[in-house]
């Protein structure tokens, strides 16, 4: 890095961010091998605030490692590091699920455990995951940003929004390719080992697509930056010293935390699948959620878009599709993970919102107005649900899906010239000719 680039590295704060890091780990180290003995809420925050701690380290180092190793296996690496914390909560519960299929092929509560069905709550941590990402995760980006310009400008203009660089068509097109599969799952009874093939194949094939883009100076931000100025022997070695530490913390708490959760709900009268479907996730993608957060507030709405859009790939093929691969190892069987009814109705939400998500951005811009939708929406169902009677509960979901479908088809109609463009950048244009496009200056504060 270059002397210009170590202006707001701020060494202090970023030295104060990793032992924040290593110390909010603490209490769960104490809990589990020094005997510590805490109710179970207490427990799912302690086991909770250690993989949160995890999950930033692993984000810290992941960044920095992009400075020593090629772009395609940073390429490949990164994608799964970033969300392995949401891999370990949700790997934990289909494991769970595994095992209880082996004993009753209904999928029960296992013994010990809550009154929810861990088939169920495999599907529950993916699909909060997957919504949170993008009804949270994109609109966030989109409000940071304008928040900043209106600032800047006197709120004298008006905004057209989040514009991502043609570059972003790959991770849009597979994106698409993903969520038109996905709306066939809520149609079957399990996902299966033949949809684990489709959908981490699609993950590979993503993964060799970006794979061939020209290596790039990456843009680090906080402790990353921060590590990035060290001699390379020495960076090298606290990166591979954060990944050994933050995976074995991951896999040391994320069963207890899971287990944890679920015992919570079922003391405190809480729900464990609302629990397993949102709390578990928000803590698992703080980091990225955060990250992205700091590049929308530095104005690099490029980066902290794209970035999400990213993870929301990732989520979208390779955790849904290693879901069963996990279940069927558990199982001692080739039998799919099961789909309860209730079930049924999330993924076809989560898919149908995914749908609406990439209608919007197949012009590769965000507007303000698309990221209230986006936020607006993923509220929605909350806010029906509260006055929905129980007898009728899943309506307020497929109510949901239904709209985000219907929005979607009108975008999609509206924009119909420009989805064969994105389909052949995303599938088949050469890195060079996407590279070579006229890009706007400052394309994330582009004012009209």
């Amino acid at each position: 890095m270059s002397g210009s680039d170590l202006v707001d590295v701020h060494p202090g704060r970023q030295r104060g961010a990793l032992a924040a890091a290593a110390l909010i780990t603490v209490p769960a180290f104490l809990t589990r091998f020094a005997g510590l003995d805490a109710a179970h809420p207490v427990e799912a925050l302690f086991f909770g605030l250690a993989i949160v701690g995890a999950a930033f380290a692993l984000s810290w180092a992941a960044e920095t490692a992009q400075l020593d190793i090629s772009a395609g296996l940073a390429i490949a690496i990164l994608a799964l590091i970033a969300v392995l914390p949401e891999y370990a909560v949700d790997f934990v519960f289909a494991s769970q699920g595994g095992n209880s299929f082996q004993a009753d092929p209904s999928c029960p509560p296992l013994p010990g455990g809550g009154r929810e069905s861990p088939c169920d709550l495999a599907l529950a941590n993916m699909t909060g995951a997957n919504r949170l990402l993008i009804g949270i995760g994109w609109s966030m980006v989109v409000f940071i940003a304008w928040s900043r310009l209106r600032r800047r400008n006197g709120g004298s203009e008006r905004w057209a929004g989040i514009r991502l660089t043609r570059e972003h068509s790959i991770e849009l097109a597979f994106l698409f390719a993903a969520t038109l599969y996905s709306l066939t799952l809520p149609l079957k009874h399990s996902i299966t080992l033949i949809d684990t093939l489709i959908l981490v194949g699609l993950f590979a094939a993503y993964t060799w697509r970006v794979s061939r883009a020209p290596a790039e100076e990456p843009h680090l931000v906080g402790p990353a930056r921060y590590l990035g100025t060290f001699r390379p022997v020495i960076r090298r070695t606290w990166v591979i010293g954060l990944f050994v530490a933050s995976g074995a913390v991951i896999w040391m708490f994320a069963e207890r935390f899971a287990h944890a959760l679920v015992q919570t709900g079922t003391e405190v009268g809480i729900s464990e699948f609302v629990l397993v479907q949102w709390l578990a996730p928000l803590a698992s993608e703080a980091p990225e959620l955060l990250v992205a957060g700091l590049f929308a507030w530095r104005l690099n709405t490029n980066a902290g878009l794209g970035t999400l859009v990213s993870s929301k790939v990732n989520q979208w093929t390779l955790l849904v599709g290693t879901l069963p691969l996990v279940f069927a190892i558990a199982s001692a069987s080739t039998h799919g993970l099961p789909i309860s009814d209730l079930q049924r109705e999330e993924l076809f939400l989560t898919a149908a919102q995914s749908f609406f998500a990439v209608a919007i951005m197949s012009n590769l811009t965000l507007s303000l107005r698309e990221a209230g939708a986006l936020f607006g929406l993923f509220w929605a169902q909350f806010i029906l649900g509260a006055f929905v009677p129980e007898s009728v509960h899943g309506t307020e979901r497929i109510t949901v899906a239904i709209l985000y479908l219907v929005l979607g088809v009108v975008v999609l109609i509206r924009d119909r010239k420009r989805i064969p463009r994105l389909v052949r950048d995303g599938f088949a244009a050469s890195h060079d000719e996407l590279a070579s496009s006229p890009v706007e200056v400052d394309p994330g504060a582009r004012l009209t």
